[in-house]
This record gives C-alpha cells, sequence and structure tokens, in this order.
C-alpha cells in the first residue's frame, strides 16, 4: 500500500508527517484490499487548514473524504473517521453480496412470549 502526504501553500515539519502516517497505517486495518492513500493538507488560511484525503482500493474503487476545522490535527482525526464510516459500509456491502441466499430464512424465527392467563 501506498502512502502520500502532501501540503498545498505551505510545509509539513517531518514530526506532522510521521504523526499522519502512523494515523493512516490504522485503515488497512478495517479493509484490508487498499492500494493507495493520498492525503493533502492545504495551509492557505493557517487560522482553519483543510485536509483532503483520497483512498484507492482494488477494482477501482476510490473514497474521498474532507474537513475543514481550527486545527490540523483535528481535521485529520474528522476525515479519518468519515473514511473509517465509508470503508466499514463498503465491506459490509461487499459481505452482504457475498454470504450465501437464504441464510437468514433457514434459522428459525424467535417467537415473542405471551402472557396467557
Amino acid at each position: 500500500m501506498e502512502i502520500r502526504i502532501s501540503a498545498r501553500h505551505g510545509h509539513l515539519s517531518d514530526k506532522t508527517r510521521d504523526k499522519i502516517n502512523a494515523k493512516l497505517e490504522k485503515l488497512p486495518k478495517i479493509f484490508e484490499r487498499l492500494t493507495a492513500i493520498e492525503v493533502t493538507v492545504d495551509l492557505e488560511h493557517r487560522d482553519k487548514p483543510s485536509v483532503d484525503m483520497r483512498v484507492s482500493a482494488e477494482h477501482k474503487h476510490d473514497f474521498v473524504a474532507t474537513d475543514c476545522s481550527g486545527e490540523l490535527m483535528a481535521s485529520l482525526d474528522r476525515v479519518l473517521h468519515k473514511m473509517e464510516q465509508q470503508l466499514r459500509k463498503y465491506k459490509e456491502k461487499i459481505q452482504d453480496h457475498h454470504r450465501k441466499p437464504g441464510l437468514r430464512e433457514q434459522q428459525p424465527a424467535i417467537e415473542p412470549e405471551t402472557d396467557e392467563v
């Protein structure tokens, strides 16, 4: 998996890049088939940096999340949360399509208890 971190209108320190990279390495734990992660930090407005994340998965599936807030790490955390939600939803959708049809119908339904007097 390839991770690219870039900055527009400014420069990111090595320490900041390492923190971002450490957070991004958690994404493959949610969805294993990721091929590339690209993060762009826009520092044009220093008081409100924006973070744009693009994640590519196998079979040409791309996911995008953006956020703009007062702090860089807060924006990154929100973008990561959005991306995690997208990846979980996509993974669940794929797993539902690969399950055998009729599996739910074979399980006995739980009947509600009734109070008979």
